[in-house]
């Protein structure tokens, strides 16, 4: 629970969204691992508040899919769903590659120099291994890009239903050179988007957004524990 402990201390934010903040990083980087159960009287207690924004938390974690309410049992984390995989992957493929095209309209040198600036720390994170400040980088700089289409309801809009991705996205992060070969995809967005040319700057990202699928079926296969066991035969 030190993760969430951690997790929790934060300012500008509401209590409830700090506690629901704190349980989906936790679920997502793995440390509540599917089957767990949260009771909310000692979530309440690690994180230092009342039960009422824990039990909101959970309300939203369940919309998301990220954890289940069993009668007389109590509430769960969810294994990784791939239908869910595959929902919040099409989304996020509808929903970024328009907005890359936006961008690619619009980007001015200085936004240029910020994604650098991005790929600048995202290199440095990949070579001290840093996976949490990396997963943390990479959001910023998916989040940047929907920014500068000018349609900001175009991130807050995928990462409400990118829970079951993001935790295939955090999972994939130790795979040997994966780090790697994510930046130079995000490399190759940038660069598309300098040249100010929309095709190339949407292909360029729907191939990176598929890329980061396709270590999934080695994932199901190293640990199985992790995912829906009724959903073997999903395919992505």
């Amino acid at each position: 629970m030190n993760a969430l402990q951690q997790l929790s201390r934060g300012a500008g934010a509401t209590t409830r969204t700090r506690a629901y903040d704190a349980l989906r990083a936790a679920i997502v980087g793995g440390a509540l691992v599917p089957g767990a159960r949260l009771s909310e009287n000692d979530l309440a207690e690690t994180l230092g508040v009342s039960r009422t924004p824990v039990r909101e938390a959970l309300l939203r974690l369940r919309e998301d899919q990220l954890v289940e309410a069993v009668p007389q049992l109590g509430t769960f984390v969810t294994p990784i769903s791939i239908r869910a995989v595959k929902d919040a992957q099409f989304l996020r493929e509808a929903v970024e590659c328009a907005a890359v095209r936006l961008a690619a309209e619009r980007a001015r040198p200085d936004d240029i120099a910020a994604l650098h600036d991005v790929l600048r720390r995202q290199e440095q994170a990949r070579d001290a291994q840093d996976l949490d400040g990396w997963f943390q980088l990479d959001d910023e700089f998916h989040h940047a890009v929907c920014d500068l289409s000018g349609r900001p309801i175009a991130w807050q809009v995928g990462r409400r239903a990118n829970g079951h991705l993001d935790r295939i996205r955090r999972l994939s992060l130790p795979v040997p050179s994966y780090l790697g070969e994510m930046v130079d995809e995000h490399r190759r967005v940038v660069d598309a988007i300098d040249l100010g040319d929309p095709a190339l700057a949407e292909a360029a990202l729907r191939h990176h957004l598929r890329m980061v699928l396709s270590g999934v079926p080695v994932l199901r296969t190293e640990q199985p524990e992790l995912f829906a066991h009724d959903e073997q035969e999903e395919e992505l």
